[in-house]
């Protein structure tokens, strides 16, 4: 597809600027239910992992993180989605989301998962040991390979959760658009409640995905180097000594932090991308 260079500069401001600052948003507002969720997911118990206290413990990771993570992930994902129309026919669109929605993911892992070690550390660790001595310790003893420590194991969830999410978020947002507002855009309070159903049901399909990267992240570094702690080894781990409930630790608050989060989150996504398109028109008419 032919792009014009204003195309192109609207289109990846707006993906950037847009999913920066849904991504911040959210995570801000939600940690405290990621704390509990990795606590709950944690080996040595919730209570151990810290329970209720300190529910915003490593939340400076993850404010530094959050909003790069997320605008190269939309730069990615709507980079892939746009060039793919008028090539790809529709009948092939959901296979274009599943196909954007994975590339997407590997792009963003590359800033998420320091910060994933980092503030998952910090939120089961005793102590008050800052996080920047979490991520100096984590490179002295295993270099990069610490700081990307459940670099597989994430791209393992995030893939098979993005080919369920945007297919579904998708689907949803053109039905309804069809059905119900003549083929008006939609609100972004409108995209919210698809992004939130959409990312509902993610979730839920793919929690024993996540708990396993949590364990991976926080194991002792032995084990990871006597090369126990695949995703398919731990999960028959958990498997055998806690049963179906230890695959779904963490399930309540995972499923209402990314409900919660995908309404927060593509809402605000669709707005700030909105506003910036807006301005970059009205700049370019000037």
């Amino acid at each position: 597809m032919d792009l014009k260079p204003k195309d192109e500069k609207k289109l990846y401001l707006a993906s950037f600027v847009g999913g920066g600052v849904a991504g911040l948003f959210v995570d801000m507002v939600l940690f405290p239910l990621d704390t509990l969720k990795t606590r709950l997911q944690a080996q040595q118990g919730f209570t151990k992992a810290g329970g209720f206290k300190g529910i915003y413990k490593g939340i400076g990771p993850q404010a530094i993180g959050s909003a790069p993570q997320a605008a190269l992930f939309f730069l990615t994902y709507e980079t892939i989605k746009h060039y793919s129309e008028g090539v790809v026919p529709s009948y092939a669109a959901p296979a274009v989301h599943m196909f954007g929605g994975g590339v997407a993911e590997v792009a963003a892992c590359l800033v998420r998962v320091p910060m994933e070690v980092v503030k998952q550390r910090r939120q089961t660790q005793s102590g008050n040991k800052p996080s920047l001595k979490i991520a100096l310790s984590a490179y002295k003893h295993e270099g990069l390979r610490g700081l990307y420590r459940g670099f597989g194991s994430t791209i393992l969830r995030e893939i098979p959760f993005s080919v369920i999410q945007f297919p579904i978020l998708e689907y949803l947002k053109k039905t309804y658009r069809k059905n119900f507002k003549n083929n008006i855009p939609l609100e972004s309070w409108e995209v919210a409640v698809c992004g939130s159903i959409a990312g509902g049901f993610s979730a839920a399909v793919t929690t024993p995905l996540d708990v396993a990267k949590t364990r991976i992240m926080l194991a002792d570094r032995k084990q990871v180097r006597a090369g126990e702690m695949t995703v398919a080894n731990t999960l028959k781990q958990i498997y055998r000594t806690e049963g179906v409930k230890g695959l779904f630790s963490g399930f309540v608050p995972r499923v209402t932090w990314i409900t919660l989060g995908g309404c927060i989150f593509f809402g605000s996504y669709d707005f700030a991308k909105g506003t910036c398109l807006q301005f970059i028109d009205r700049d370019t008419e000037y």
